[in-house]
């Protein structure tokens, strides 16, 4: 698998030599436009775009997409400069790469996007969270947490809202088991009680235990081979929900991850059960403790790690990146024609507080996908897709249309302002306005006294 990498600095190349070197890739490099049009001219190949070098890698891409529309582009962000991840899915690149750039990441996307490999398996040990988008700093210490995680044998417990991604950080925690193992996902709250014990355990019989009467650390569980725990043998079992099974489910998993041993209700025979519980549960677990609803020890179990979620209101850095990925899915999938996000159609998408998180993000991009015909989606079709219910969009219903205008307003410049690094020159030009007009909304915003960091900063900056 072939790919021209183009900008990467001198001071990096080494290094990333070495890191791509492990992988089955073939890099060819380029340090200008013209190189990289140069070697384009004699073969087809991905690029690879670092946007270290800033706004020359955004017109590379623009470039290549005029002189080789059919060329894939990749981009590596530069974590210090947002909105040159947000330009560079304006100018259509298919995916953008977090820094350290793990190869296997690479590989994927360029699977993914229908470029060949020949491995016979995906090089899943090359990086601990090769699919999460970490470009903002919480999703960061997520990665570094899930690499921690990743090691060990240790329950994990991952918190955060609905929709947030934990089982996507279970995945890659997933990663650091052999590849053969399974990763099977059991939800606790989709089940009546039986059917729970009968998915994890295989059954749901009046007797669970097989009583070891020369043991002092309790009985030993009964699991069938049917049971979705003998399933992740080797592997990860993800629990979603777990506070909602029942104090007899919970007595039992407490009891089988206790001991990591059980008994193979077929043949009686003991087996070490060697299966990393991971958890996906909602920020006040620790509520659910108190309460009753999940048991003090299950939860010791499960929590050696723990792992915050944040929403996606709170990694903001991602959403352009995250969008892109999902935009591209809905067009494959829908077998339509691949559509990107113009600039000021992600600037808002950037600024709404998605309170339910990636599914209400995609739902938004699939009626706006569906809604237009032209290959960019323009601010008005997000516009005119998104909910003013208190689904997606940042309102609240008891307020008048002007109070709502005025409520969107500030908090769509100051995620605009925050995505430009608090430039009101290139924020003015992602909104369409003149940068006068940027000032003077900025007086008002002040009088409103309206505290987004952003606009402080440049309120004491630029405003008398």
């Amino acid at each position: 698998m072939h790919i021209l990498y183009v900008g990467c600095p001198s001071s990096e190349r080494q290094d990333m030599r070495r890191q791509l070197a492990s992988s089955t890739l073939d890099v060819q490099w380029a340090d200008t436009t013209a190189n990289a049009l140069s070697v384009l001219q004699r073969r087809n190949l991905p690029v690879l775009l670092d946007l270290s070098v800033g706004t020359a890698a955004l017109r590379t891409a623009r470039e290549v997409r005029v002189r080789r529309p059919r060329t894939l582009v990749f981009a590596v962000a530069d974590l210090g400069r947002p909105d040159l991840t947000a330009a560079a899915v304006a100018s259509g690149v298919a995916d953008v790469f977090s820094r350290p750039l793990i190869p296997s990441r690479v590989v994927n996307a360029l699977e993914r996007e229908g470029v060949p490999h020949g491995r016979a398996q995906p090089g899943r040990h090359e990086g601990p969270c090769a699919d999460l988008y970490c470009l903002s700093p919480s999703m960061r210490e997520v990665a570094i947490r899930a690499a921690r995680a990743g090691g060990l044998r240790s329950g994990v417990m991952i918190r955060g809202e609905s929709g947030s991604g934990r089982c996507v950080v279970a995945h890659a925690i997933h990663r650091h088991r052999p590849s053969t193992s399974r990763f099977v996902t059991v939800d606790c709250a989709a089940l009546a009680p039986d059917e729970l014990e009968r998915e994890l355990f295989g059954s749901a019989c009046r007797t669970s235990t097989w009583v070891d009467r020369d043991s002092i650390a309790g009985p030993i569980e009964r699991v069938s081979r049917t049971s979705r725990l003998h399933d992740a043998l080797g592997g990860t079992c993800y629990l979603g929900n777990v506070a909602a099974a029942s104090p007899r489910v919970q007595a039992r998993l407490a009891r089988v991850l206790c001991r990591r041993e059980a008994v193979l209700a077929e043949t009686g025979q003991r087996f070490l059960l060697d299966v990393r519980p991971v958890a996906g549960v909602e920020p006040d677990i620790e509520r659910a403790v108190r309460e009753g609803h999940l048991r003090q020890d299950l939860y010791a179990r499960l929590a050696a790690i723990r792992i915050d979620m944040p929403p996606l209101r709170r990694r903001r850095e991602d959403i352009p990146a995250i969008a892109n990925y999902f935009l591209r899915g809905i067009c494959a999938s829908r077998k339509m024609a691949r559509k990107t996000l113009s600039h000021a159609a992600l600037s808002l998408i950037v600024a709404l507080p998605w309170r339910s998180n990636a599914p209400e993000l995609r739902d938004v991009l699939q009626a706006a996908a569906a809604s237009t015909t032209e290959p960019s989606i323009s601010l008005e079709t997000i516009l005119a897709v998104v909910r003013l219910d208190g689904g997606s969009a940042a309102f609240a219903t008891r307020r008048t249309l002007r109070q709502a205008h005025a409520q969107f307003e500030r908090e769509y410049i100051a995620a605009v302002l925050e995505q430009h690094r608090g430039s009101v020159s290139e924020a003015a030009r992602a909104l369409g306005i003149e940068r006068a007009n940027l000032y003077r909304k900025l007086r008002g915003l002040r009088a409103d006294g309206h505290t987004v960091a952003a606009i402080r900063k440049y309120h004491s900056r630029h405003i008398a």
